[in-house]
């Protein structure tokens, strides 16, 4: 996409790709269930900010400064979507957060049960490893895209998001340490986003030096971005959310805000802002404009 464009209109556009492939990721010749399939469409095509595409493509794009290369990359940023969503699914049923409402519409489970809902995400779950496959027809070489199951698998399951789920659960019923809750968040939400950024600065071809500076770019983001999510839990606008807000109040979560301060938190999700931003700058990529942007777009992001 051209250098051109403004940020806001680079992830509308990148998003928008993404979601266009979304209504094709699962193939319509295939002999699905019919509510199994309405269930999986009804949360995959639900909207949201489609950060973690944007930043597989962005990042692919960015290591050698290639539009081929985020093109390529598609199939790719469709599965971490696959991913998040059946995440969003399984984290709304009454076992978990019990939430009624997910981007302004009842949740999955509200609307087709809690057992179709357990099964649209188990479906979407391991549907992304099958689009990581056909990352092959965009020429990605075998190796890279076995490299990208393996991220996946680690960062999406027990060492990654899944733990970091778990062990939420386990603080609601006692959560006092502020390390306790650093882990949650960056297992819960900074892996995916991880994950994002080196899929996609692999498929772009990124050495082992700027695969770490990436990382690290992910962790710091993500970790960012949950603090940041908090915050809007307390004084965000619902309209804008799509949700429910002080929801993390009523349910007795422990989070930033309770342990440090609002201002405090604020000032946090500006350090790690500026802490991402600089391990772009020193992963030596051929166009990191995008990547330093998304981080200051998140940073000002009210929803």
């Amino acid at each position: 996409m051209s250098e051109q464009l403004t940020l806001q209109d680079y992830v509308a556009q990148a998003a928008a790709k993404v979601e266009g492939a979304l209504r094709e990721a699962v193939p319509a010749l295939w002999d699905v269930p019919p509510k199994l399939r309405e269930a999986m469409d009804y949360s995959l095509r639900a909207g949201g900010k489609r950060l973690r595409p944007v930043l597989v493509m962005a990042a692919a794009e960015a290591v050698r400064g290639q539009e081929k290369d985020a093109e390529a990359s598609l199939s790719i940023a469709c599965a971490i979507e696959l991913v998040h969503t059946y995440s969003l699914i399984h984290d709304d049923l009454p076992a978990m957060d019990d939430d009624d409402f997910r981007r302004g519409k009842p949740t999955n489970h509200k609307v087709f049960g809690e057992a179709m809902a357990i099964l649209a995400g188990d479906a979407l779950l391991t549907h992304a490893f099958y689009l990581v496959t056909e990352g092959q027809k965009h020429g990605i070489d075998p190796g890279v895209l076995l490299s990208v199951s393996s991220d996946l698998a680690r960062y999406a399951g027990a060492a990654g998001m899944v733990g970091g789920q778990a062990a939420d659960i386990m603080g609601e019923q006692g959560l006092t340490s502020a390390s306790e809750l650093e882990y949650i968040h960056l297992h819960k939400t900074s892996d995916l986003i991880v994950f994002s950024v080196t899929a996609g600065a692999k498929v772009g071809g990124a050495d082992g030096k700027q695969l770490d500076a990436l990382a690290l770019y992910g962790r710091n983001l993500g970790l960012a971005f949950q603090i940041q999510d908090d915050i809007l839990d307390l004084i965000g606008d619902e309209a804008k959310l799509g949700k429910k807000t002080k929801s993390d109040v009523e349910q007795g979560k422990v989070t930033y805000p309770y342990l440090i301060g609002l201002d405090e938190s604020r000032s946090l999700v500006e350090k790690l802002t500026l802490g991402a931003k600089e391990a772009v700058r020193e992963a030596g990529l051929a166009s990191p404009s995008r990547l330093l942007g998304i981080a200051d777009y998140l940073m000002r992001r009210d929803h």
